[in-house]
């Protein structure tokens, strides 16, 4: 399986640079190519096109949070827990690369719309893992037992995603590491019983 060759992985790493670096509308195959230290001619034996490369690295990177919590929903613990190692897993991620931080806070927002509709197909499933949790916590009786939980998981992605950007946006001028306990914070107070 192609996603199994070093090469794959060279290319989606080359991708995220090179989209960072450049945005998605003016990153060349070429310079992915270049980036990744393949001819060009190699980047379509793995993907159909530039569009295939972004999806394809969305997965492969989208795949590395799901892991991370699933393994956290499996290691057991409270859901306020489980809740603040999410947090801290995620904006962990995203502030040792700031590269694949400016890819999916800006880059894949500013695609059109039939390329949002597959990263949101993706992007689903770390949702409703995050919903377990949060529907965990109700039952329990840990979490509000009324909290609407559409809305709940819209607050807490929204928020961790919104500290994301507004650092990428302040170009890494700060710590993200340090929002991670206020965001943890203020997110429990706002749902727990």
């Amino acid at each position: 399986m192609k996603r199994n060759k070093p090469k794959y992985k060279q290319i989606i790493d080359a991708a995220v640079i090179v989209i960072a670096e450049n945005g998605y509308h003016q990153a060349q195959v070429a310079k992915i190519a270049k980036q990744a230290g393949v001819a060009d001619g190699t980047i379509y034996l793995y993907f159909k096109n530039k569009e295939d490369i972004l999806i394809s690295m969305f997965e492969e990177k989208m795949g590395v949070f799901i892991e991370s919590l699933q393994a956290i929903i499996e290691d057991g613990g409270t859901s306020s827990n489980k809740l603040c190692l999410m947090i801290k897993n995620h904006i962990e991620v995203l502030a040792s690369d700031k590269h694949l931080a400016t890819v999916t806070q800006l880059e894949l927002r500013q695609s059109n719309k039939e390329l949002r509709l597959k990263i949101n197909g993706i992007l689903r499933e770390y949702l409703k893992l995050l919903d377990e949790i949060l529907i965990e916590g109700m039952l329990s009786g840990e979490f509000n037992t009324t909290m609407d939980v559409r809305l709940a998981r819209q607050m807490v992605f929204g928020t961790i995603d919104e500290a994301i950007t507004s650092w990428v946006m302040n170009e890494w001028r700060y710590d993200l590491h340090s929002v991670i306990p206020k965001v943890q914070q203020l997110l429990l107070k706002g749902i727990q019983a």
